[in-house]
């Protein structure tokens, strides 16, 4: 009963702070210019880089693979493979799909408060474990990704956009295996006072990061 009324809570969070998102995007500007190298080599390497230097981009990577694992059952081996690669794989590649949408001229309102509902919704589902079923959760973290696509997409537009795009996925992968890595340390760790705490410390941070990025937006509603 628990669980399920904590999960309702998640939802209803989620839907909020979609919603909010949603209602701010006809208020919300802002400046996605990005430049990047004149060479496909540095294309890349900045690409690469990119997620690792803006902060809401990497909580939300990192939450995502942290969120994948901690749910999972570690006493069903067959399964835990396929499910923990479920939600990042989506990100992943909505993310590359947004990117691309993003390049070719594509762009929609909201962008910056949808990647701030992003980082809400993942650190509450991180800070409460709540698990969802594997097709949810990768639609849930798929419809984030595409705003966080189509920011990477506006930003490495012009140049060496191929490579730079190249770069960012690779980053993005290896942010979600980080995080997928530091979850199953944690839940391997049962009961332990850094498998209770830790994860519940680092998804609070995360929402909180994404609230202080959405207030504007709300505040720009009323």
């Amino acid at each position: 009963m628990r669980k399920t009324s904590i999960r309702r809570t998640i939802m209803a969070t989620s839907a909020t702070a979609l919603g909010l998102a949603s209602t701010a995007v006809l208020a919300h500007t802002g400046d996605l210019g990005h430049a990047h190298g004149a060479d496909a080599a540095t294309s890349f390497l900045q690409g690469a880089l990119h997620p690792l230097t803006g902060l809401d981009h990497l909580a939300a990577m990192v939450s995502v693979g942290l969120w994948s694992a901690l749910t999972t059952d570690k006493r069903n081996s067959n399964s835990n493979a396929r499910s923990v690669w479920t939600a990042p794989a989506a990100f992943a590649v909505t993310l590359l799909i947004g990117a691309l949408l993003g390049l070719g001229g594509l762009s929609l309102p909201g962008i910056e408060p949808m990647i701030a509902a992003s980082l809400l919704v993942m650190g509450l589902l991180v800070c409460t474990r709540t698990a969802l079923p594997p097709l949810a959760g990768g639609a849930l973290v798929a419809v984030f990704a595409l705003f966080h696509g189509l920011a990477h997409g506006a930003e490495l537009a012009g140049g060496h956009a191929a490579a730079a795009l190249a770069g960012m996925v690779l980053s993005t992968a290896a942010l979600h295996a980080a995080g997928i890595a530091l979850g199953l340390l944690l839940r391997d760790q049962g009961p332990a006072a850094t498998g209770r705490w830790a994860p519940r410390a680092a998804g609070l941070v995360v929402a909180v990061f994404g609230t202080t990025l959405l207030t504007p937006a709300i505040a720009s509603v009323f």
